[in-house]
């Protein structure tokens, strides 16, 4: 399954001309031969392929890396490189320039004397923009465990609680439903706060009436989850009813328009033209969404800039919001992996106005 994601890697050699690519980034490590550890490096060419890391993590390395020789280095990786590139002529080797430090690569053209390093730029993490099978069963079970952890604690979103303990509450309850950790630091914001699209918990105490946004995701085996409510701690006024109701059928309205095929940018519009239609266009500043897998964010970006078309095996959220300063604000968000015909919703908490 690994050796065929590795697959992807034929168009960079072809366009770029490569002997190897070196990948660092732990996540692009991960994908391409399974290792989940802290420390290491892997070296592909179209022919051959070494992970390299060091003895504390040999073990690991064989229990885990797929269809990869392993090589143990010392102290110094590079020098392990270098051995590699002579005895199999890698005399052009690709690096991840988005995850390269300049003082990482000071030190490979330093130690690769006559070796050229050429920059392969942000577009190299697009190899994890379709998720295989095995992917979309691992984000369908994060999916579902954050979901469920959710309404096992409604019951504790009332007035008089602070923010902070319900972010702590879910948390608990992810941890113990068997999520490795949280995703982010949830957000839960009420009342005002909800103008914040990013207003992490704080210790503000949630009043009767208030509307509360909690933005939640949870971990398990390196894939992440991530979903949006907006409920009412008690009864909620008009204007939040109103603002409620049009986030979600802009939320609505893009899903139903997610298919293969639909650039992300006339996606994004789905909901942000009916969210200008109804009067609110100024206040819905982000974009629609954003790719999720082994990171919270990845490729592709729903915004009115993306250049990004949806094709089948993508995995998206869906969050349209609106915020408006000196009231609060509304987000509703949920993850789709996009088929051949649509999109099939893999969030499932409840997306209605809950009142508690």
């Amino acid at each position: 399954m690994l050796s065929n994601r590795r697959f992807h890697l034929n168009r960079f050699f072809e366009e770029h001309a490569l002997k190897a690519m070196l990948f660092t980034d732990l996540r692009n490590i991960r994908f391409l031969c399974g290792f989940t550890g802290t420390e290491g490096a892997l070296l592909i060419s179209p022919d051959n392929a070494w992970f390299l890391c060091d003895s504390r993590y040999t073990a690991q390395a064989a229990e885990e890396v797929q269809g990869v020789e392993i090589r143990e280095c010392g102290a110094v990786r590079i020098e392990t490189i270098a051995a590699l590139t002579d005895e199999f002529g890698l005399d052009r080797i690709g690096f991840e320039a988005a995850h390269t430090t300049v003082t990482s690569f000071r030190r490979l053209s330093e130690k690769l004397n006559g070796i050229e390093l050429i920059e392969v730029g942000a577009t190299l993490d697009e190899i994890r923009i379709r998720k295989d099978h095995a992917e979309t069963e691992l984000l369908s079970e994060v999916a579902t465990l954050s979901s469920r952890s959710l309404t096992a604690v409604l019951a504790e979103i009332k007035p008089g609680v602070r923010e902070i303990d319900i972010a702590l509450a879910l948390e608990l309850e992810m941890r113990r439903r068997g999520a490795d950790a949280k995703a982010f630091d949830f957000i839960v914001a009420s009342g005002e706060r909800g103008a914040m699209p990013h207003g992490v918990a704080s210790k503000k105490i949630i009043q009767a009436g208030e509307l509360v946004t909690i933005d939640f995701g949870a971990l398990k085996n390196g894939y992440h989850s991530d979903e949006t409510v907006t409920i009412a701690c008690g009864k909620p006024g008009l204007r939040a009813e109103e603002i409620h109701s049009i986030v979600k059928a802009a939320h609505d309205l893009a899903i139903t328009a997610v298919r293969p095929g639909i650039s992300c940018k006339d996606l994004d519009e789905v909901a942000r033209g009916y969210i200008r239609e109804k009067g609110y266009g100024d206040n819905f500043g982000h974009g629609l969404g954003h790719g999720l897998g082994l990171e919270i964010h990845e490729m592709p970006t729903l915004s009115p800039r993306s250049t990004a078309v949806l094709d089948e095996g993508m995995v998206i959220t869906i969050e349209p919001g609106i915020y408006i300063p000196g009231f609060g604000g509304v987000r509703i968000e949920d993850t789709v992996v996009v088929t051949a015909n649509g999109c099939d919703v893999i969030t499932t908490a409840d997306k209605q106005l809950l009142v508690l």
